[in-house]
């Protein structure tokens, strides 16, 4: 079990990146929603023992990590949003030295933890290729094997599938699903689907703070009634705006579609939504958004 605790973290100049943050994470797969700019990544190095908070406890079974951040470091894998490699050097090769790096000494025992992994990550056909010559969704592969180096029970991969296309994106979250069982995964992203397809717990960060956490399927349950859809020309939007608070609109055959939120039927042409979990999230934000303003 991961806890935090009122964790928060100021920046020099100021930038309180995360304020108050909180939370009990399990084993499986746990997912961390947020926009660009919520504060993911400060509190995913943050628990990587990067960089120290400003206030506040984290621990990981009996370590404090933020007292004993090298004894964390002997348990974790991180897969950060961008890593950098020698593009020049084979996967075996690079998967080597990173084993050496993990403490594992023996060669023979190296040989057995990076073929093990090449095979687990599907990459063991480019064995011997330059990583520069990865596409983006090798390159995430491979550094889910790095992550993987020493049996890791806290595994953090951030924003890890920004940018793959849809195949790509599915082989990774299927290996991701695979590992998921019997350590803690941490899943920071922007993108909802990888949420709802992958895990059973999550929460939603904004401006550096827990908006909201719990198990998807319950959360979508409780916004049922509480999100309505209406289709509008394009000209009726700044009209619709005012009158409404508008968490998320698309288009539909030239016409738009906009997702509001209301706890009561917002008016003719409006009909409810059986909702998902991109509504629940679109409204998380949008109610955020609104508290900054009011305060």
């Amino acid at each position: 079990m991961l806890e935090l605790v009122d964790v928060s973290h100021v920046y020099p100049n100021g930038t309180r990146a995360l304020d108050g943050v909180t939370l009990s994470i399990p084993k499986g797969m746990y997912g961390l929603l947020g926009p660009n700019g919520a504060g993911k990544s400060t509190l995913m190095r943050t628990i990587a023992t990067l960089q120290t908070p400003s206030s506040g406890t984290i621990r990981f079974g009996d370590i404090d990590i933020i007292a004993e951040p090298a004894r964390l470091r002997e348990r974790l894998g991180y897969l950060p949003q961008d890593f950098g490699v020698y593009p020049r050097v084979s996967a075996y090769a690079m998967l080597d030295h990173m084993a050496v790096l993990k403490g594992i000494a023996s060669a023979s025992d190296r040989r057995a933890t990076v073929e093990t992994l090449l095979v687990q990550v599907n990459l063991w056909s480019v064995r011997n290729k330059a990583i520069a010559g990865f596409s983006g969704g090798m390159r995430q592969r491979f550094g889910i094997a790095q992550a993987l180096i020493g049996n890791p029970e806290l595994i953090i991969v951030d924003e890890p599938t920004a940018g793959l296309d849809p195949e790509e994106r599915n082989r990774f979250l299927n290996l991701l699903a695979e590992i998921g069982e019997n350590v803690v995964i941490i899943l920071s992203t922007h993108i909802v689907d990888d949420v709802a397809d992958l895990c059973p717990r999550m929460a939603v960060l904004a401006d550096g703070r827990i908006q909201l956490e719990g198990a998807p399927q319950d959360l979508i349950t409780r916004a049922r009634g509480t999100v309505w859809a209406r289709t509008i020309d394009r000209s009726d939007m700044a009209e619709m705006a005012e009158r409404h608070i508008i968490i998320s609109t698309r288009l539909f055959a030239g016409r738009t579609v906009i997702h509001v939120l209301s706890d009561a039927h917002p008016g003719a042409g409006f009909e409810a939504v059986e909702g998902g979990l991109e509504d629940v999230y679109f409204a998380t934000l949008a109610g955020s958004r609104a508290a900054l303003k009011a305060a």
